[in-house]
């Protein structure tokens, strides 16, 4: 089970988490408080190397780290980077050993750098456990390995106590990681991550951290939450409890959502609107996952280029998007106008292999095509297609003029996202951005354009940059949002284990 993907560790790296450990308050509850600080240049190598959306698994980090008080509070100082790192501190061990990890709830294991890590370089940058140094460890020796959309661990299970402030987890099944290989970990910020998922998508089936807590009876409720402090300039980071909310840090009742499949807190999401009007992408239903572990907001390329455009953000030229509307555009526009079922409209023009009731990324082009090359038939040009019927087809519903469609197609096209994910808006600009909403459990959550876009330094170097990332994850997981700190936030996050629900309220 050693290449199992994580969601919960992949989508831009330039977006790393942390938190901080405390004390059970007289509520039962476990406090992780946070705090943050300014990019520096570490952050930056780590954010023009790699973007963790990549396929079905992309994503990226957040951190947390934590440190306790008599007064149950943790406070913890972070490297923040686009105001979304949050890190906190664990013990592992007897005597405990002392580590940053990212509470991430997009994946399920644990895992450190070991002392028996020699050859990656990333190793002699981060605290590293030593197993002969506790008095509770375990040998197991199973090997593993997770491969994220940046990166790499691989390594081999280990068990010990997991100290999470005055919490001690027992016997705990961990990944000591003896190979990090690349970048991405060297530059990281933090030591290693904690999964928050559940046990469905944990490599080797270990038991995650979360489960033990609950089964161990270390939490009052089967429940954790996170505020997340958007207001770079405060003291306080956030907070991640364990074992209950803090009514302090959320406004009027959460919104709850069932769980849908387990694994990542996955649920059914609706409609996405820009300024109140409909996408067209999600109008059937979308899947959505509530992740601590990716600072921005990933979703289908077909949307986030709508959006995008919309905020007047700049990515990269797609030329095999051009290209089809420039060669099938009225094609495309004439056969919508004919009512030719959509999902049928690229094949029938021989953009693609198939109709669209299967996935596009398992399109399998003919012999004869690939020989002729007569349609220059590949993933590429067929997504490109797909994405253009989605557009017009949005277009034809409010009655645009042929030429008013092709145009805004065409625009549509220059601002596809990057190959990294990133696209950039004029710092300026706020007060033309319109709102970008998300429907769940039949409510709107809103988000402006101070909540959905990043500013990175200060001054006439400060850099604006799109909350919103593309990240194509197909049927019958997908299409999939990851919801991550962009969107939590603004709104208090609640993960109810024993009920299966995700909950959201507006941050405070």
């Amino acid at each position: 089970m050693g290449k199992r993907s994580s969601l919960g560790a992949m989508v831009l790296l330039f977006v790393l988490f942390a938190s901080s450990i405390s004390a059970i308050d007289e509520n039962g509850l476990l406090r992780i408080g946070l705090k943050k600080r300014k990019l520096n240049q570490t952050n930056r190598i780590a954010e023009n190397t790699d973007s963790k959306i990549q396929g079905v698994s992309g994503k990226d980090y957040l951190k947390f780290k934590g440190v306790n008080d008599d007064s149950g509070t943790d406070i913890i100082g972070l490297k923040n980077y686009l105001d979304a790192q949050y890190f906190g501190e664990i013990g592992i061990g007897t005597p405990p050993q002392k580590f940053t990890v990212i509470f991430d709830t997009g994946s399920s294991n644990l895992w450190v750098p070991s002392a028996k890590c020699y050859f990656s370089v990333a190793c002699f940058f981060h605290a590293k456990y030593k197993s002969a140094h506790s008095s509770t460890y375990k040998k197991n020796g199973k090997s593993a390995a997770i491969h994220y959309g940046t990166g790499s661990i691989s390594g081999f299970f280990s068990q010990d106590h997991i100290q999470l402030g005055s919490l001690v987890v027992k016997e705990q099944d961990f990944i000591e990681a003896t190979k990090e290989p690349g970048i991405t970990f060297l530059a990281a910020k933090f030591d290693g991550i904690l999964g928050l998922g559940f046990q469905e998508i944990s490599v080797g089936n270990a038991v995650p951290v979360w489960y033990n807590m609950v089964n161990q009876g270390l939490v009052k409720d089967p429940v954790f939450s996170f505020w997340l402090n958007r207001k770079g300039n405060e003291e306080d980071g956030g907070e991640l409890i364990f074992g209950g909310v803090d009514s302090n840090h959320f406004k009027g009742e959460h919104t709850y959502v069932p769980v849908t499949q387990k694994g990542y807190w996955q649920f059914d999401m609706g409609e996405v609107l820009i300024d109140g009007e409909t996408t067209g992408f999600c109008s059937g239903g979308c899947s959505a996952i509530a992740d601590s572990g990716t600072s921005l907001l990933a979703g289908p390329t077909t949307i986030v280029t709508q959006i995008n455009h919309a905020i007047g953000a700049s990515g990269v030229v797609s030329q095999e998007c051009k290209s089809v509307v420039s060669q099938y555009g009225k094609t495309i526009l004439e056969m919508l106008l004919a009512e030719t079922e959509p999902s049928r409209i690229c094949s029938k023009i021989g953009l693609c292999s198939s109709d669209g009731t299967r996935d596009v990324s398992m399109i399998i082009e003919s012999v004869v095509d690939k020989e002729n090359n007569k349609h220059g038939l590949n993933d590429e040009v067929c997504t490109a297609c797909q994405m253009a019927v989605v557009w017009m087809q949005n277009q034809v519903r409010k009655n645009q003029t042929e030429e008013k469609i092709l145009d805004y197609i065409n625009e549509l096209c220059n601002k596809l996202p990057s190959p990294m994910g990133e696209s950039a808006v004029e710092c300026n600009s706020f007060s033309s951005m319109p709102n970008v909403s998300f429907t769940i459990g039949g409510k709107s959550f809103h988000l402006t354009p101070e909540q959905y876009v990043l500013k990175v330094g200060e001054g006439d170097a400060a850099q604006c940059i799109s909350g919103f990332t593309a990240l194509d994850v197909p049927p019958p997981r997908g299409p999939l949002w990851i919801l991550g700190d962009v969107f939590m936030g603004q709104y208090h996050t609640v993960f109810d284990y024993g009920n299966l629900k995700v909950g959201f309220a507006e941050a405070a």
